[in-house]
């Protein structure tokens, strides 16, 4: 039981004292027997709030930045009618700064033996799972003067997926990618090209596309076209360690790494290209394999959803015995991790001969913005010294990268924002190579 504002003011008016009390208060109130006597009434009026009946229902999934409704719909079993102030919980990433309180709160009535439905609008900030706590209901007597109060459990998960902004490239990519597949032909021959027909031949065609038997049987010269292979294997290696927790912008490393990932994935799907994930640091966050091209990138979105950075060290040498097992035979080997310095000499550099002996690898990294910034900054002394320090950082990178290359390694060092598309310019030009 407690005692509403407006029994407050009633209740300074009164003067004659009569004690009430409510669990886990030790004051005691001086209202008039009137007051006491309509309080009491009141209170009796009042709907009860443990045999309300709740259920939920409305959206289990939602991508970062976006709105999700979930409904909940009271139902009152009740003789009396309910009048209610109602909270639903979630957690604090459930929602954008300082919108809680209008986002969680709701004052409905429900007739005796009717049910209503209300919708709590979440807008979470952070991946993963976000779990419904408890739902408050406070019930009011129709003086508005006491009211019951109680808590449900009313269990819901809302999985928030990553945002993958970066499908706004895919348009572009996939329109390079019909004119690698068999629409135009394919000047760099490798062992990873299929022949798919013949067309005549045109100004700036390369000779060496010229089939001269077909040619001898026709009266124009003709010409070979190739088209990339298809089923290739693709593994994305995603590094979970201490590295990927460092922050670009106003996210983690990781989350430009898994949107990288996820423009990669959608374009191989669409080359006919198997695509399987794997998130490691010092053992397995995540596996995704055999998924069809339908289910491939649904699946590798869900996976991601709830995987944090690790504050561990990577331990690369476990981390490429499993890249090989679950890569038994010639794959493209795409790392996302760090090109500092240390874990790439301590780490990567030993395990290398093991991946590229048999793979094609691929490392991308993601560079700092602000040490981007810093180069550039002039006009003050401490600007200068602050530019020196960022160029000194960038060219350890440059030379990690180059070693790197030096093993036969592809390397891409980009930007947030960047990453993604030459993520998949690198792959396009691996399969113009027939690298794949």
């Amino acid at each position: 039981m407690a005692l509403t504002g407006r029994a407050a003011l009633l209740a300074a008016l009164g003067a004659l004292p009569v004690g009430i009390w409510e669990p886990g208060w030790t004051g005691i109130l001086a209202v008039n027997a009137p007051l006491a006597l309509a309080c009491a009434c009141d209170y009796a009026l009042a709907a009860p709030v443990r045999r309300l009946r709740l259920t939920r229902s409305g959206a289990t999934t939602a991508r970062l930045g976006e709105t999700a409704d979930v409904t909940l719909t009271l139902t009152n079993p009740s003789r009396r009618p309910l009048r209610a102030q109602l909270r639903d919980a979630w957690p604090p990433s459930s929602w954008q700064p300082g919108t809680e309180t209008e986002a969680s709160r709701h004052r409905l009535t429900v007739p005796a033996g009717e049910r209503r439905r209300v919708t709590t609008r979440l807008r979470p900030t952070r991946r993963g799972d976000r779990r419904a706590d408890r739902v408050t209901v406070r019930s009011y007597g129709p003086l508005g003067l006491l009211s019951r109060q109680g808590t449900h459990r009313v269990p819901w998960t809302v999985r928030v997926l990553p945002p993958f902004t970066s499908r706004k490239h895919l348009p572009a990519k996939l329109a390079r990618l019909r004119e690698l597949d068999g629409r135009t032909s394919v000047l760099t021959r490798g062992e990873g090209t299929e022949f798919d027909s013949l067309r005549a031949y045109v100004p700036g065609d390369d000779t060496r596309s010229i089939d001269w038997r077909a040619t001898a049987r026709h009266s124009t010269v003709a010409v070979r076209t190739w088209r990339p292979e298809r089923d290739r294997h693709i593994l994305l290696v995603l590094d979970t360690g201490r590295t990927s927790a460092g922050r670009v912008g106003d996210a983690p490393r990781l989350d430009a790494a898994m949107d990288a990932a996820l423009l990669l994935a959608a374009l191989a799907s669409r080359a006919g290209d198997r695509v399987d994930l794997l998130a490691y640091d010092r053992r397995v966050r995540a596996l995704v394999q055999g998924r069809t091209a339908r289910d491939v990138l649904p699946s590798l979105v869900n996976a991601m959803a709830t995987l944090e950075p690790e504050l561990v060290e990577t331990d690369a040498r476990t981390l490429a015995a499993t890249a090989l097992r679950t890569a038994p035979r010639h794959s493209l080997i795409v790392l996302l991790t760090t090109l500092d310095t240390a874990p790439v000499e301590e780490g990567l550099l030993p395990v290398l001969p093991q991946l590229t002996q048999r793979h094609t690898v691929l490392v991308a990294s993601v560079a700092d913005p602000h040490i981007a910034g810093m180069a550039t900054s002039r006009g003050t002394t401490e600007a200068v010294y602050d530019a020196a320090a960022a160029a000194q950082a960038q060219a350890e990178r440059h030379r990690t990268a180059d070693r790197l290359r030096r093993h036969g390694v592809t390397v891409v060092d980009a930007l947030p924002d960047e990453l993604a598309p030459a993520l998949a310019d690198a792959y396009l030009a691996l399969k113009t190579a027939g690298r794949l």
